[in-house]
């Protein structure tokens, strides 16, 4: 067996590990970048790219299906499914081609393909191949979609978003095993493309909110368009000619049985830990098999370990595992004497329609003592009556203290762009009074976001260095 001696070994070729790679080798060090599987991220193969272009395939039917609410018909329209996903594939190939090949362009002698496993807390066995003996390693193994029972009976015939995209064809129908992000932002698309699609979640849940108000909005916004059942209980699932039958019991305590012709589970992701053999690493690992893990500098209690991007749990989301594999690998070639990083204020976006977002503190970390909370329907609100998409509602924290903005919660007409708007503001310790003072355009949508800034200002009383300087006025705020 061949042995390898390198600074720095990082598990995992996709984003955070890519990212880790580059700030070894910025910091002079010796990088061995080791994957098992195919070239290409998460993102970019299953994930945020994939998953956008299906829904952007699905936004453009939904428009011309309402259309008619604008006065105008357009008869005949129809939604060709293999046309569909043939352009999410070849569009998805070229983004994760474009992965691949920039991770093969990489000196060689920095990559090694196969399973890696620790055999001590520094050392790892690369399939039977290579022992590779280094003074760090970074994790970056990324996650992978968690089949919860009794649906782990059928995996070879059920979907994921690890190989949804890979489909030739629409199904008739579908049954969404969960609620979240990565469940709606699916199923919502695949109903508006024609599937019928029914959604399952045990529990009262539906998207990412933890205020009561945003939330509530949520689920009466969805539950206008999609098939819900929440708080069912699924009792069997069974191969049957045709498809998947279901027999489960609803909210009410009613017993169905119901058949679909495909069945996605979307019960969320679970970090690709179970094959690294850490108990070998000397670390003391909790009940799940986790290590400590510190956000701040990505380090392993005090090893010269570091987990970076999904594997760690913390935020699943791409720009966070970029940040993740920046600072894993910066702080592997300081070791022992790693750096704590000030992370981002946390920014999150839900695809679906009405858009949903989160940023900073979130409601259920607000000292409810210590802030205001400001809000702002966008049910008349100029820009989105206009775009024939006033639904919505966002919700702005501040800190009764200094006034300044602390946290948002919100669904809306294109929340993308005004979350990152509110993040920015969040992250630059913004008070209420400044944000009043920054220039709005008349009419678009961020005009809803004076108008809660407007009431959250109301509610703080804000006087002397928290005065606001707002004199815009116009039709539709």
């Amino acid at each position: 067996m061949k042995t390898r001696t390198v600074d720095v070994a990082i598990i995992g070729a996709g984003t955070a590990g890519l990212n880790a790679r580059r700030a070894v080798e910025k910091a002079g060090g010796q990088p061995l970048l080791i994957e098992s599987g195919v070239y290409g991220t998460t993102c970019a193969r299953v994930g945020c790219m994939p998953s956008k272009l299906l829904i952007a395939a699905a936004d453009a039917a939904h428009e011309v299906a309402t259309a008619g609410g604008f006065g105008i018909d357009v008869p005949g329209w129809q939604v060709d499914g293999p046309r569909v996903l043939a352009r999410v594939q070849r569009e998805r190939d070229g983004f994760a081609g474009m992965v691949a090949a920039s991770t093969e362009a990489l000196p060689a002698g920095q990559r090694l393909l196969g399973h890696a496993r620790f055999t001590g807390p520094t050392t790892l066995e690369v399939d039977d191949h290579t022992r590779v003996q280094a003074r760090a390693v970074v994790i970056a193994t990324g996650s992978s979609a968690f089949i919860p029972p009794p649906f782990d009976t059928l995996e070879d015939d059920l979907l994921t978003s690890d190989n949804l995209f890979e489909q030739k064809s629409l199904p008739g129908s579908l049954a969404v095993i969960g609620t979240g992000i990565i469940g709606l932002e699916l199923g919502q698309a695949l109903h508006r493309l024609g599937v019928s699609v029914t959604f399952f979640n045990p529990f009262n849940e539906l998207g990412p909110f933890t205020d009561p108000v945003v939330k509530a909005a949520a689920q009466s916004f969805l539950t206008a368009e999609l098939d819900l059942q929440l708080q069912s209980s699924v009792q069997s699932v069974t191969r049957v000619a045709g498809g998947v039958e279901l027999r489960y019991v609803d909210q009410a305590g009613r017993e169905h049985t119901a058949v679909y012709e495909k069945l996605l589970v979307a019960a969320g992701r679970r970090p690709n830990i179970a094959d690294l053999n850490l108990a070998s690493t000397g670390l003391q690992l909790d009940e799940r098999g986790f290590p400590a893990w510190d956000p701040r500098t990505t380090q392993a209690a005090e090893a010269p370990i570091f987990l970076a991007g999904d594997v760690s749990g913390h935020r699943p989301l791409l720009h966070e595992a970029s940040d993740e594999g920046e600072i894993a690998g910066a702080n592997s070639m300081l070791y022992p004497n790693t750096a704590a990083h000030v992370r981002r204020t946390p920014l999150a976006v839900a695809f679906t329609d009405p858009q949903m977002a989160m940023m900073g503190q979130s409601f259920d970390q607000l000292d409810a003592d210590a802030v205001e909370i400001g809000e702002a329907s966008f049910e008349s609100q100029g820009r989105a009556r206009v775009m024939g998409q006033n639904r919505g509602v966002v919700r702005l924290y501040a800190q009764r203290s200094d006034c300044k903005l602390i946290g948002a919660e919100m669904i809306g007409p294109r929340a993308e762009h005004m979350a990152h708007l509110l993040a920015w503001a969040i992250q630059e310790g913004m008070p209420v009074k400044r944000a009043l003072e920054m220039p709005f355009y008349h009419p678009v949508l961020e005009e809803g976001l004076r108008t809660a800034l407007r009431d959250l200002a109301a509610k703080l009383r804000v006087t002397g260095e928290c005065r606001e300087e707002d004199f815009a006025s116009a039709p539709g705020n």
